[in-house]
């Protein structure tokens, strides 16, 4: 399974996203979203679900559940 932050970073990049245009369009700081990043922080349901939106990934593959997402 791979770590939430690591997956993120990943679809961060593979979406061609900046962290601080993911934390504005979160709504929460570039810090904040740093954090999530470097696995020191974890997002709240909500955000998660944001996140997943943002991205267009499953939850199960932004939580590192599923290996593959048929969005990316």
């Amino acid at each position: 399974m791979v770590p939430f932050s690591v997956r993120l970073r990943e679809v961060r990049n593979a979406r061609g996203k900046k962290q601080r245009e993911t934390a504005e369009q979160l709504g929460v700081g570039i810090r904040t979203y740093q954090l999530y990043e470097q696995g020191k922080n974890e997002p709240s349901i909500v955000k998660l679900v944001a996140l997943a939106d943002f991205f267009d990934v499953s939850l199960d593959y932004l939580l590192g559940r599923a290996d593959t997402d048929p969005n990316l």
